[in-house]
């Protein structure tokens, strides 16, 4: 299938390609596990406004149901942008404004954000083909992209772990 604003081949990543739905649902379940985690820490740990809090609350909710909601219909990935969006912009809120003194939960609020703005461009990379993918990393099950992917995920978890210190009281 051809891409009508491209004219280059549709990226599996776009695709109701059966192997890349599970993907996607899988992904969907990571991420309300994962950006429920880090909008909780949001409240529980930083003396931030409630706008912040809503913001890491309308990513919360709309990144897995954006990805429920493309597995029938993949055109619908392109929505994936704005929840990204909202978590990348709130994690530069909280790093910009309300970064905590000690410097372990900084550093981990410092490596969520470093995660997460990974991810994001590996997405805009990997499914949206903003630049060209190297053909080591066109097959979304690659050793490379799982390299890359891992890369994002560590950055998140570790952040997490440390961000999470603040709750030690």
């Amino acid at each position: 299938m051809i891409h009508a604003a491209t004219g280059r081949p549709v990226p599996v990543e776009l695709t109701r390609d059966r192997r890349f739905e599970r993907r996607v649902r899988r992904l969907a379940i990571v991420s309300a596990i994962a950006l429920g985690l880090i909008w909780a820490l949001v409240l529980a740990t930083l003396d931030a406004p409630p706008a912040l809090g809503a913001v890491f609350f309308a990513g919360w909710l709309l990144m897995p149901a954006t990805l429920l909601a493309s597995v029938p219909h993949p055109r619908l990935r392109y929505l994936l942008v704005l929840p990204a969006s909202l978590v990348s912009l709130g994690l530069l809120a909280v790093c910009l404004g309300w970064l905590p003194v000690e410097p372990a939960v900084a550093a981990g609020w410092l490596s969520m954000t470093a995660g997460v703005a990974l991810g994001g461009g590996l997405g805009l990379w990997f499914w949206y083909r903003v630049l060209p993918v190297p053909a080591r990393f066109d097959d979304p099950f690659s050793t490379g992209r799982w390299a890359l992917v891992g890369s994002h995920v560590a950055l998140v978890i570790i952040g997490f772990g440390l961000a999470s210190l603040a709750l030690r009281g």
